[in-house]
């Protein structure tokens, strides 16, 4: 598994999983542009056989004490391999890296996999926002992860390295 920093060369990539994996609600090309460009996040591609199969995202001001996972995705034919708990991982270091010592992020209710993921790396749910996803009325779980009571686990390897 290589994760490495995303560019805006990946764009392309990145929104051909984005429209996959979310195909009611992807995010526009400009959103995820403007996300790559911005300092205030730190995005990350996993890569195998030198193509982009997934990819995710931090919002971490540095300074603040929260940051927020925006968004992780890979290729369907790639989960539950270990590759989204790799890239949650990573974000997580990037947040306490710039001095976050909370994370927070909302995953639809209807996505059971990744609240699993999710829980068992340390969040909790904390609220629900009603019919959030849209145009498919689903909720949206509210979770948070205190960095302080659950260390984020740091890989070894050269390649996992973020």
């Amino acid at each position: 598994m290589t994760l490495r920093d995303a560019a805006v060369e990946d764009l392309d990539a990145i929104m051909a999983i984005e429209d996959r994996s979310f195909p009611t609600d992807a995010w526009s090309r400009e959103t995820m542009a403007a996300e790559l460009a911005s300092v205030h996040g730190r995005y990350l591609v996993d890569e195998h056989d030198g193509a982009i199969i997934g990819y995710g995202g931090v919002r971490a001001l540095r300074g603040s004490a929260d940051a927020d996972i925006q968004t992780i995705a890979l290729l369907a034919e790639y989960r539950g391999q270990g590759r989204g708990r790799a890239l949650l991982r990573a974000l997580l270091a990037a947040a306490a890296e710039r001095g976050a010592r909370e994370v927070f992020l909302e995953v639809r209710a209807d996505n059971p996999s990744a609240e699993g993921l999710y829980l068992a790396e340390g969040f909790e749910e904390i609220g629900r926002r009603p019919r959030y996803y849209q145009p498919d009325d689903v909720d949206a779980i509210v979770m948070r992860l205190e960095l302080r009571r659950h260390p984020v686990p740091h890989d070894t390897t050269e390649e996992a390295k973020a």
